[in-house]
C-alpha cells in the first residue's frame, strides 16, 4: 500500500486577535527545575498541580511514557483547563496536543467510538524524514524581460554562494514567486526544487551597509558556503488521523479543511499503522505520542470509558489527561455512582492530580493578569472589591465584570476602572447565587414544569403556573 502525504499550501491569513478566558496563558510557569514559580507564563498558584503537569510533560517529551491516563479533579474555577492549555504551550509544535469536550462525542454525526479513536489519532505525531534538493544562495542580479504585450515573462537569475556563481533561466511561476517574496539582490534564497517554493532566508551581512535605516525585523545571514545545489534532510511533522483522512477521500487533504471527514474503515488504519511500523524500521519516519485533553470527562458513559480503558492498552497510544469536577457521581449508563463520575476499573489506572481554590492573594494576581490582557487600567481600590466579588461568588463571575466595568468607565470618559463601575456591573448582571434567592423570591411568578397529563393516550409535560 502507497500512502499519500500531500502538504496543504499554505497562505499568509489576516490574525484576528481575541482575548479568550485562557488567552493570557503563555505556559505553566516552571523554572528549569520544574519547581513553580509563585507567578509565571500566566499562571497564578496551584504549585503542585502545576509541577506534577510539568513532570508528565518532561517525560512525554523525552518519549518515556505512553498511553498513560491523567485525572485533574478539582472544583469549578481551580484551574484545570489553565494547567491544559499550559501545558499546550509548553509542548511547541512538534508534539501534538488535542483538545475535546466530552459532549463532543456524541454532537459528531458518527459513532462515539469512531470520534474517540479520531481524537486519539489526532493526538499521536508522525514525524517522517526525507531528502530534497534545494537551491541556496545569495542573490547577485535579478533581470526580468517582458514581451510588449505583457503576456509573457522572461528573465535570469544569478545566485552565488562563496565559491561560486551560477545564473539561471526564469519562466513566469518563479517569476511571479520571486515577485511575491520581494526578491532582492543582496537577499539570501532558498528554493526548492520539487515544488518551486522560495524561502527567503534573510540579507546577507555584505550587504548591511546599503541602506541608512533598516526595519526591525531584518534579519543578516552569511553568504553560504559549497555548493549552489544541495540535498537536505527536511522533517515533516504530521498527524496520524490526518494520513487517515489523506488516504480514505477522494480530494485528499481537501477533506481536512471541509471537516467531513466521515466514519474511517479500521483495514484502512491498519494498513496505515503497517506502513508506519515499515517506515519506523528504516528510520523514516518516527512516533511522537502527544496529549489528549478530554475536559468534563464525568460527561462520557460507561462504553466511552470502556473504549478508552482499551485504547490505553495499545501500543500507539498517547497520553490521555482527563478533567472533572464532581465528586461522587452516578457514572452515565450504569445505575451506581463513583470517585469523579468515572468506573472504578478506568480510576485504578489513572494518577489523579488535586486542584484547589484559590486564596485571597492568588485570586488578586489572576484579576491583575486579567486586566493586562484585556488593557484594562484599574485602580487598587477596584482590585479590592474584585477580589472579595470573587471570594463571595466565583472567580469566573468577577473576571468576566472586568470588561463590562471597563465599558462603564470609557462610558464616563473615566482613564481607569473604579468602585462605582464595578458595582453599576454587579447590578445589571446577577451571579448564580442571586439568581437563585431571586427565583424562590418570585414564587409563582415563573412557568414551572410540574405536572404530567395524558393527551390522546400520549404522556406529556404540561407548563403551568404555579
Amino acid at each position: 500500500m502507497s500512502i499519500s502525504l500531500q502538504q496543504p499550501a499554505l497562505h499568509d491569513l489576516t490574525k484576528l486577535e481575541r482575548i479568550g478566558a485562557h488567552s493570557h496563558i503563555r505556559g505553566l510557569g516552571l523554572d528549569d527545575h520544574l519547581n513553580p514559580r509563585p507567578v509565571g507564563s500566566g499562571m497564578v498558584g496551584q504549585t503542585k498541580a502545576r509541577r506534577a503537569a510539568g513532570l508528565i510533560l518532561k517525560m512525554v517529551q523525552e518519549g518515556r511514557i505512553a498511553g498513560r491516563a491523567i485525572l485533574m479533579a478539582g472544583p469549578a474555577g481551580s484551574g484545570k483547563t489553565a494547567i491544559a492549555m499550559g501545558m499546550a504551550q509548553e509542548l511547541g509544535p512538534d508534539v501534538p496536543f488535542t483538545s475535546i469536550a466530552a459532549s463532543e462525542v456524541y454532537s459528531l454525526s458518527m459513532s462515539k467510538t469512531e470520534a474517540l479513536t479520531q481524537a486519539f489519532r489526532r493526538s499521536i505525531g508522525v514525524q517522517i524524514k526525507e531528502e530534497t534538493e534545494i537551491i541556496e544562495g545569495e542573490v547577485v542580479e535579478i533581470q526580468i524581460d517582458r514581451s510588449l504585450t505583457g503576456a509573457t515573462k522572461t528573465g535570469k537569475l544569478t545566485l552565488k554562494t562563496t565559491d561560486m556563481e551560477t545564473v539561471y533561466d526564469l519562466g513566469n511561476k518563479m517569476i511571479d514567486s520571486l515577485t511575491k517574496e520581494k526578491v532582492l539582490a543582496g537577499d539570501v534564497i532558498a528554493i526548492d526544487k520539487a515544488s518551486g517554493r522560495i524561502s527567503k532566508l534573510g540579507r546577507s551581512f555584505a550587504r548591511s551597509r546599503d541602506y541608512d535605516a533598516m526595519g526591525a525585523d531584518t534579519k543578516f545571514v552569511q553568504c553560504p558556503e559549497g555548493e549552489i545545489q544541495k540535498r537536505r534532510e527536511v522533517t515533516h511533522t504530521i498527524s496520524l488521523h490526518e494520513i487517515d483522512v489523506i488516504n480514505s477521500r477522494t480530494q485528499g487533504f481537501l477533506a481536512l479543511f471541509a471537516g467531513d471527514t466521515g466514519e474511517i474503515s479500521p483495514e484502512l488504519r491498519d494498513q496505515i499503522d503497517t506502513k508506519i511500523n515499515e517506515w519506523r524500521e528504516e528510520s523514516k519516519a518516527t512516533l511522537t505520542p502527544g496529549i489528549l485533553f478530554i475536559d468534563e470527562v464525568h460527561m462520557l458513559d460507561i462504553e466511552c470509558f470502556s473504549f478508552i480503558n482499551r485504547k490505553l492498552e495499545e501500543e500507539l497510544a498517547p497520553i490521555v489527561v482527563m478533567a472533572s469536577n464532581r465528586g461522587m457521581a452516578k457514572v452515565r449508563g450504569t445505575g451506581y455512582k463513583a470517585p469523579h463520575g468515572l468506573p472504578v476499573d478506568l480510576l485504578d489506572r489513572v494518577m489523579i492530580v488535586r486542584t484547589g481554590p484559590y486564596s485571597a492573594d492568588e485570586i488578586e494576581g489572576i484579576i491583575k493578569i486579567r486586566c493586562q490582557e484585556e488593557d484594562t487600567s484599574i485602580s487598587n481600590e477596584a482590585v479590592a472589591v474584585l477580589t472579595k466579588m470573587a471570594q463571595e461568588t466565583t472567580l469566573r463571575y468577577a473576571l468576566q465584570l472586568i470588561s463590562c466595568a471597563d465599558v462603564l468607565a470609557r462610558r464616563r470618559k473615566a482613564k481607569e476602572v473604579d468602585r462605582q463601575d464595578l458595582q453599576r456591573a454587579y447590578v445589571y448582571f446577577n451571579d448564580e447565587k442571586r439568581s437563585a434567592q431571586w427565583l424562590r423570591e418570585q414564587g409563582g411568578g415563573l412557568l414551572v414544569w410540574d405536572m404530567d397529563v395524558k393527551v390522546d393516550g400520549e404522556e406529556t409535560g404540561d407548563a403551568t403556573m404555579s
